[in-house]
């Protein structure tokens, strides 16, 4: 997911920054031995850093419905991480590079989250987005000081970009499957007969009998010593 950022920030500053000049957009780690080789203007967008943001951090479940709204899938709630990039310009002159950080300033001041036609198929799909912070402070435990010091390099002038991405777990929960067949009962200490679909249905009861589950009440018996009476 990461290389789909990538791409989206390549499409960006290509369109917005670069304009057709003769400025190669490159992720490499701007080492002094990297440095040494440049022969042509760049615009460098380093990965330097790469945090869970514990803020958005949530626990259940998303849930995928169909059109009756029955549920077919659930999976994970999806995980935000924030990529912090230093970015840097190589020319042969320092205005020039200064010209280039003021043009980068501009096109991310403009665009807080990716625009839509920069953003990679895989992305698109996701339906998540993809927010960034320019020149933000960074946090006291992720100075830029450090990473010069990490890559052995010269400091130079540059800008801190943290671009906020999410990443849904490929992990699906089993769900039960919907039960569509009617409900049907089965009876036991019944006169019963087989059926065609193998279940055991109530023999139909012989015309004048009662109906089955009916139970006819027996007729009251006289007190002894008394007559009953015939109406006379």
């Amino acid at each position: 997911m990461i290389n789909e950022v990538d791409e989206a920030l390549r499409s960006l500053v290509k369109a917005d920054v670069v304009a057709g000049a003769e400025i190669e957009v490159v992720f490499d780690a701007p080492t002094r031995e990297w440095a040494a080789r440049r022969n042509k203007p760049t615009i460098d967008l380093y990965l330097y850093d790469i945090r869970e943001d514990m803020r958005l951090r949530q626990t259940g479940y998303v849930e995928r419905r169909n059109d009756r709204g029955m549920v077919e899938e659930r999976y994970d709630m999806p995980r935000y991480y924030k990529l912090a990039y230093l970015i840097t310009a190589w020319t042969q002159r320092p205005e020039d590079e200064h010209r280039l950080l003021t043009a980068i300033l501009s096109c991310f001041i403009l665009h807080e989250s990716m625009p839509a036609e920069h953003m990679t198929p895989l992305l698109t799909e996701l339906g998540f987005p993809v927010s960034m912070q320019i020149a933000y402070p960074p946090p006291e435990n992720r100075q830029v000081s450090d990473v010069w010091s990490s890559l052995g390099g010269d400091l130079k002038a540059s800008v801190d970009l943290v671009v906020h991405m999410a990443i849904q777990p490929d992990r699906l929960h089993d769900i039960a499957t919907a039960v569509m067949a009617p409900l049907r009962l089965q009876t036991f200490g019944q006169t019963t007969i087989d059926s065609d679909d193998g279940v055991r249905q109530l023999r139909d009861a012989p015309a004048g009998d009662a109906p089955v589950g009916d139970v006819a009440a027996p007729e009251p018996t006289p007190s002894p010593g008394r007559k009953r009476s015939l109406g006379l």
